[in-house]
Order: structure tokens, then sequence, then C-alpha cells
């Protein structure tokens, strides 16, 4: 790694490293070890591990800023600030991109450019900055950075609205299990003219949320923000 390029990404993300190997290793892609066989470490459990440093310390943030917010409004939230698009933003934004050891397949293939892979840098990044100096360390890097992210005192309400209740429960959902919720038509009753349709959603920790509407996507509408509820219960 050219060392030019470790000191410009440690100015970027305002952190000096006592042993830069850990910044090195968090730039190092699983497939450049494949073509490179001096090289002993890639970035998944510094990943691993930034992925844990940076929920929590973003769950923190909002604790504190929210003191009125419920589990669930704080759980949307966090789930938005973390989701893989925003990482992947800030990972351009801090040119990381130009910073990643890839191997040529990968390379050839688009990986740096892809959001996956880039959020996934920063999160080991974010792992790094943690065994290199500590959580108090990690989490004022992870602040610093993700400034631009939080929601403006007082707009915690407008930052949920943002999107519908279906949408952020997939985002919160997928950030947890890895998976999707399952939507289920259960039925319909009534006359043509005033039908309303049933639906079961089912969570991948085997939880069932069941509402109607006038229609399907009303429906499901209907039992995300039931879901939502009960997550901030």
């Amino acid at each position: 790694m050219v060392r030019v390029v470790l000191n410009d990404l440690q100015r970027n993300i305002h952190y000096t490293f006592k042993q830069v190997k850990h910044l090195a290793v968090a730039l190092t892609h699983s497939s450049y070890l494949n073509e490179n066989a001096e090289e002993t470490a890639h970035n998944e459990r510094l990943e691993f591990l930034g992925d844990a440093v940076l929920e929590l310390s973003v769950s923190s943030f909002l604790y504190d800023k929210y003191p009125g917010a419920r589990e669930g409004e704080l759980t949307a939230m966090r789930s938005r600030m973390v989701s893989q698009p925003s990482l992947a933003a800030l990972a351009r934004k801090l040119a990381l991109h130009s910073c990643l050891r890839l191997g040529k397949g990968e390379e050839s293939q688009g990986g740096r450019t892809r959001d996956a892979l880039l959020a996934d840098a920063l999160e080991a990044i974010f792992g790094a900055v943690f065994v290199d100096g500590g959580f108090a360390a990690a989490k004022g890097v992870i602040e610093a950075l993700m400034a631009g992210n939080f929601p403006a005192a007082g707009k915690a309400a407008d930052h949920l609205n943002a999107k519908d209740s279906k949408s952020l429960l997939q985002e919160i959902i997928q950030k947890r299990f890895q998976e999707r919720p399952v939507y289920n038509l259960a039925g319909s009753a009534g006359p043509e003219h005033a039908k309303l349709f049933y639906v079961k959603l089912t969570l991948p920790d085997g939880k069932i949320y069941e509402d109607a509407g006038s229609s399907v996507k009303k429906a499901e509408q209907a039992a995300a923000a039931r879901a939502l509820k009960e997550y901030g219960a």
C-alpha cells in the first residue's frame, strides 16, 4: 500500500493510526489475497467488527439526541443511517474507492464502484480504528464522518416520514436479519365496489402481523405500519 495513500486517507477520516497496518488490512479485499501470496489478511474480520462498532456508535448518538423517541423510531433512523447506500455514499466522499486493494478479477468487474464493496470497506475502517485506538476513538471518527447524516434536532419525525412504512420496515429487517419481510394475501371479503383485502406479514424471526386495506398494496402498508409500531412498543 503506497504510504501517501494511507496518509491522505488518515487525514480524511481525522484519525492517525498508531499501527497503520490495521488500515492497510481494512483496505484489502479478499480477492487481492487470491492473487498476492505474500499477503496474509483481508478486511472481512474488520468489517464484522466495524459493523458492530458503527451500530453501537450511531445507537448511542441517537439515544442521547432524541430522549423522547421510541425504540422503533430510533431503530428506523439508525437503519437509514447505516444502510448500504448511505455508507457507500460516504465512502465515495472519502475517495475510498481509489484506496482499495482489489484482485484483477474484482477490478475488471467494477468492484471499485459497487456499493456493497465500498460500504464493507468503510465498516472495516471503523473496525480498524477500534482495534488501533479503542471504542472512544472509533465512535469519534464515526460521529465526525456521519455528522451530516444525523437528523437535525426536532426533525426526527420528518426523517421517519421520508419513506413509506413498507420500505422503512424492509430496511430495518434486512439490516437485522439479512432477509426481507414476506407478504402473503390471506384473502378478501365484501362486494366488488367495497372489497377488503387481508394480508399476512411474516418476519424472519417468526413474528406475524395481519391487516386489511382497500387494495393489496394498502393492506401491505397497514401491516408494515403495525409491525413498525410494535417495534417501538
